[in-house]
């Protein structure tokens, strides 16, 4: 049997939420899962001063990402210890630890030090959006996607490992459709969106982009459950805690991807199957 994995590359603690129903489907056939993620979060927001202190804040979060994934059901986390670089614009964007200021040659070697210690069949990050257009977000898509490459190249990084090719690499992201739903909603109530106010219609992902959708409906409960882990980050007042609960689960059920490098999937292939075509 074909040793299966997934390797899920994001750049804070609860970026992995967008995939979670994703993660527990394949860890229940039987499929390996690990997570990396470039920085602890170090300069977010906590919902609480009694939670965590700026000087203790990544180190919560790093604790709340571990409760999180144990609840999805795996532990495998890989840090790159960055320091989170905070939003565009903001005077952490500077620091000279940032994510985004790290060296792009190290940044990718590390990537793919992970890929070829892990050996995943399919590598998961953000589409080039980020999501909604953090930094740090657009790093880890950029350095994932040319370490998904990298992996498999002999010459490239040949002190981080015998190279290893993942079959696959998915962008993961919301459906815009959905999240026009939720915008519209949020603008009917008088209530302001999240991300700063920005336009959540114009983010998440061009329905024509996605090649898979996942109904993971089954896992909404459990997702719920590993997301109220991130403590630090679920403010009351978050406008995304706000929507009714029949609009929540409808957002949560599907999970979609699109794949952009690796083994094609076959012709008139199960759209809910990430692995379709290749060895079982």
């Amino acid at each position: 049997m074909t040793d299966r994995a997934i390797l899920a590359s994001y750049a804070h603690p609860d970026d992995e939420q967008g995939v979670t129903g994703a993660l527990r489907t394949y860890l229940d056939q039987g499929v390996r899962v690990a997570l990396v993620c470039a920085t602890r979060g170090e300069v977010g927001e906590s919902a609480d001063p009694a939670l965590a202190t700026p000087e203790t804040l990544g180190a919560v979060r790093e604790q709340e990402l571990r409760r999180a994934t144990a609840i999805v059901g795996f532990s495998d986390v890989y840090f790159l210890d960055y320091r989170d670089s905070g939003m565009v614009g903001t005077p952490p964007n500077n620091d000279p630890r940032a994510f985004i200021n790290a060296d792009a040659h190290e940044a990718v070697g590390k990537l793919v030090k992970i890929i070829r210690t892990f050996k995943p069949t399919l590598l998961f990050t953000f589409d080039e959006t980020g999501g909604y257009g953090h930094p740090d977000h657009l790093a880890i898509n950029k350095w994932t996607t040319e370490a998904f490459t990298a992996a498999g190249d002999a010459a490239q990084y040949p002190d981080m490992g015998a190279p290893f090719a993942p079959s696959r690499l998915f962008y993961a992201s919301i459906d815009r459709n959905m999240l026009k739903v939720a915008s519209d909603y949020l603008a009917e109530q008088g209530i302001p969106g999240p991300f700063g106010g920005m336009d959540m219609s114009k983010m998440g992902m061009e329905p024509e982009r996605i090649t898979n959708r996942l109904d993971v409906s089954r896992y909404v409960d459990m997702k719920l459950k590993s997301l109220a882990e991130h403590k630090t980050q679920m403010a009351p007042d978050s406008p995304l805690r706000n929507m009714p609960e029949d609009l929540w689960r409808q957002w949560r059920s599907v999970e979609t991807f699109a794949l952009v490098a690796g083994v094609p999937l076959p012709e008139n292939a199960d759209m809910s199957d990430l692995f379709a075509g290749l060895p079982s």
